[in-house]
């Protein structure tokens, strides 16, 4: 079996160091990078199961990066790493398409566990999930596409997590803690809000497809369900 790859995108010389030492005691193969630049090298060269992500690069941005690399890529797992911890660049960097944020300075078994949940949901995704199918509206959970009518749903990871555990459920109402539960890998929890306005961005980026806000429902007073009505015509 093929080790799981990590590729380490941070800027700090001792801290990637360490790192590198502490992931391949894991038994994970590590590739580290200081710069976005080398990322991106390292990046067309083959991709990895987890990349671990600095937001404060010398030559980029970590945001940007994210949101370029997720669209590009849209089967990767993105771990942002920051020393911005605040419940607003959390937000930020998981709308961006990151999959998981922590905050330095981190526990490294923290760290650990936050990627064996990523490497597990990769591997779920891999062997047990197949297309979900509804009238004008395909998700393929292994490509990590949405299309309505075959037209291509640009979403974020968060997004796309949100729109993959209400249509698993079709008609099952699931509550905001639910949703948060299943979208978010880590401890960190966001707000009921911060759900409502994913959903709300959910519901915008399916409407321009002609679907509408039919897909996804308001429980009131308790979280949201999945209606798999058909595709408003066009």
């Amino acid at each position: 079996m093929l080790q799981p790859s990590i590729l380490l995108v941070d800027d700090d010389v001792t801290l990637s160091g360490m790192l590198r030492t502490l992931l391949s005691r894991e038994g994970w193969s590590v590739q580290a990078a200081l710069t976005g630049a080398e990322g991106e090298t390292l990046l067309s060269q083959a991709l990895p199961d987890v990349i671990l992500l600095d937001v404060m690069l010398p030559d980029a941005n970590g945001l940007d990066l994210c949101r370029r690399w997720r669209a590009a890529n849209r089967q990767l797992a993105i771990l942002m790493l920051t020393a911005r911890g605040q419940p607003s660049e959390r937000v930020l960097g998981l709308d961006t398409g990151a999959d998981d944020y922590l905050a330095k300075p981190f526990d490294r078994r923290e760290l650990v566990a936050r990627i064996r949940a990523l490497l597990r949901r990769k591997a779920g995704e891999r062997t047990a999930s197949p297309v979900l199918r509804f009238d004008g509206l395909t998700i393929d959970p292994q490509l990590r596409e949405v299309r309505v009518r075959d037209e291509l749903v640009e979403l974020t990871s968060t997004e796309f997590k949100l729109l993959l555990e209400l249509a698993s459920n079709p008609g099952k109402s699931l509550t905001r803690e639910q949703l948060n539960a299943q979208v978010q890998v880590g401890n960190y929890r966001p707000l009921d809000r911060t759900v409502d306005a994913q959903v709300y961005r959910l519901r915008r980026k399916l409407m321009p497809q002609g679907s509408g806000r039919g897909w996804i429902d308001t429980v009131r007073g308790e979280g949201y369900v999945f209606v798999p009505r058909p595709a408003s015509p066009q």
